[in-house]
Order: C-alpha cells, then sequence, then structure tokens
C-alpha cells in the first residue's frame, strides 16, 4: 500500500474514532475484561494500520519524498494511537481530544498534499 493510500484509511478511521468519543456513552468500568477484550478487538486492525502507515511515511521522509521530519512520524504515530484508545476510554477532556486529533490531521494533511 502507498503512503497516500494508507494515509487516507488512516484518515477514515480518525473520522470513526473521533464520532465514537463524542457519541458513545462512557464505560461504565475501565477495568471490566469484557470492555477490554472488545476494545482489544476493534482496534486492532487499526493498530496494525497506524503500523504499515508509520513504516510506509518514515520510509518516504528517509527518501526525501516527504518534507516533513522524522520526529512528525513518530509523534503522530504516537497521538494516533492515544486517539485510538480515547476513543474508547473516552477518559480525557474534549479540548485535549481535539488538540490531539487537530495534531494528527495537519500531519497527514501535508502528507496527502505532498504523496504522489
Amino acid at each position: 500500500m502507498t503512503v497516500k493510500n494508507v494515509t487516507i484509511e488512516l484518515k477514515e478511521h480518525l473520522k470513526r474514532l473521533k464520532h465514537n468519543f463524542f457519541y458513545q456513552d462512557k464505560p461504565k468500568n475501565k477495568r471490566d475484561l469484557n470492555f477490554f477484550s472488545y476494545v482489544k478487538e476493534v482496534t486492532n486492525p487499526v493498530f496494525h494500520i497506524i503500523e504499515q502507515w508509520e513504516h510506509n511515511t518514515a520510509n518516504a521522509v528517509k527518501n526525501r519524498e516527504l518534507s516533513i521530519h522524522p520526529q512528525q512520524v513518530v509523534s503522530t504515530r504516537e497521538n494516533i494511537e492515544l486517539l485510538l484508545l480515547h476513543s474508547y476510554y473516552i477518559d480525557v477532556k474534549q479540548d485535549r481530544y481535539m488538540n490531539l486529533y487537530n495534531s494528527v490531521l495537519y500531519v497527514l494533511d501535508i502528507i496527502l498534499e505532498e504523496a504522489d
């Protein structure tokens, strides 16, 4: 998969995660094993996409195909993973969530503009 395709797919997941954060009820018990299993099951495929995105994007940065800094790739991956978990556990304030979300979108949009 190309950097552009993985980035587009990641943006689609982020939209769904944002919807979860704003419209899903908070879990009654964050330590509930069933809830943990559910979150693990639904987030596992996204974690694989994130890993693939980081690998492809880091290579594109290394080959000077993208003008972002390598640290932005690492930070964006970390922020996406935080968003992923916060979208189910709903354990941060809205402002913090949106700051992470907008930061991730900023980098993804730069990649989409530059990727061929």
